[in-house]
């Protein structure tokens, strides 16, 4: 499955012009694995976390440098949610929102969010820091994939149709992952 939707999600790349650059990898589960394989590459490698508000059962997919800390509880308050109300989401929810399971967790899945009801919440530093390549594993834990991150936010972090970027449903978070919405 996760092929078919890498070959899905590369041809969107390709219709909108987006240039990218892949390194494959044994399967990793988390940025610790995930780095001795990336030492080559030049730009900012992103961890993601799949996250729901157990109150109103939102969900939000938030995308930070690989060695970024992110504060739940500070992050549910400047989300709306209340401290104390973000936790991961299971499998299950990821899978049927994103079509991929644990480990995979990706900017680039949102893409496959039909209805989309996944916020997305990045760092502000993704887009704005200088980096020559933003990356993200694409609908697999078996590679990561850069591209450059001026390519417009549109292009750049697809979301449903690759237009869904208006307020309200892309925050982007300050450095410190808990100032400078925008």
């Amino acid at each position: 499955m996760s092929g078919d939707l890498r070959a899905e999600l590369d041809k969107h790349l390709e219709t909108l012009n987006i240039q990218t650059t892949c390194v494959d990898h044994p399967p990793v589960f988390t940025v610790e694995e995930m780095m001795p394989h990336l030492q080559e590459v030049s730009g900012a490698v992103t961890k993601n976390l799949f996250l729901k508000d157990k109150k109103k059962k939102s969900l939000f997919l938030v995308s930070a440098r690989h060695d970024r800390q992110v504060n739940l509880n500070d992050l549910a308050k400047k989300l709306g949610v209340g401290s104390g109300n973000l936790r991961f989401a299971d499998e299950a929810t990821m899978l049927e929102k994103l079509k991929v399971g644990q480990g995979c967790a990706t900017a680039l899945a949102l893409l496959f969010d039909k209805d989309q009801s996944v916020k997305f919440v990045l760092d502000r530093d993704l887009v704005e820091g200088g980096h020559e390549m933003v990356y993200f594993h694409p609908m697999t834990n078996a590679a990561t994939m850069g591209y450059d991150p001026t390519t417009g936010r549109p292009a750049a972090f697809p979301q449903g149709d690759g237009t869904r970027t208006h307020p309200g449903e892309l925050r982007v978070v300050g450095q410190d992952m808990k100032t400078n919405f925008c």
